[in-house]
């Protein structure tokens, strides 16, 4: 049987593990269970009622949290030499074209974020195999294939991610770092919650939020009562 780090019995005598706490006690809860030394992501888990396999209950979508996540993200934007100049004045960290996609298909990852352009998703395509696994597979529906590739840089850096229900039917995402005040973490989870509740698909029956918990990494998940989110 493991054993309980001293730590970790500390955070959990603080968290009453029979309770669902509000967004807002959620918040400060998870700052103060959170026992690294290291500013540690706050990441929300939520459950859905759906069923991922057919495609009128797929949720997917993309949210520009109010406060950011904390994390700066890595953008290469993939773009036809006239809108290079662009996506270098919105922040892009790589910005080309056939010389990263030939970095890519030679395993080159180390990005967080990839935009292009509608006019070359015939060469980006083909890194299907690539970045799909990975995520970072760009898609008009969250945004990162535009011809405004300066604005979808900004939005990006600005706090823009896009999310999907997984194939148990769960979201998960970073809202967050624990050096946030509570009440921006407060309002983070309520963007990203807000944005997932008018994304519920008409086809879906029963109860759509099954389940919310904010945690951070390596504490305790805090159980948010669904009752209260709206």
């Amino acid at each position: 049987m493991a054993r309980i780090s001293k730590k970790r019995k500390v955070a959990l005598s603080k968290l009453d593990q029979t309770k669902s706490y509000t967004v807002a006690e959620a918040a400060k809860m998870v700052k103060d269970v959170t026992t690294t030394k290291f500013d540690a992501s706050v990441d929300l888990s939520i459950r859905l009622g759906v069923d991922p396999r057919k495609a009128n209950q797929m949720v997917r979508g993309v949210v520009t949290l109010p406060h950011g996540t904390g994390k700066t993200k890595k953008v290469l934007v993939l773009c036809t030499p006239d809108k290079e100049a662009e996506a270098k004045e919105a922040g892009a960290d790589y910005v080309g074209l056939d010389d990263y996609i030939q970095k890519i298909e030679q395993g080159w990852t180390d990005i967080d974020v990839v935009i292009t352009m509608p006019s070359v998703m015939g060469k980006v395509g083909k890194l299907g195999k690539v970045l799909g696994p990975r995520n970072l597979m760009p898609n008009p529906k969250t945004g990162t294939v535009t011809n405004e590739v300066g604005k979808a840089v900004n939005e990006v850096k600005a706090g823009k991610i896009d999310f999907k229900v997984d194939k148990q039917g769960s979201i998960h995402a970073s809202i967050g770092k624990v050096s946030f005040d509570a009440k921006k973490i407060e309002e983070n989870a309520g963007e990203l919650i807000g944005a997932i509740i008018k994304l519920k698909p008409s086809a879906a029956k029963g109860t759509y939020m099954k389940s919310v918990y904010m945690s951070s990494t390596m504490s305790p998940s805090v159980q948010i009562d669904t009752k209260t989110l709206s």
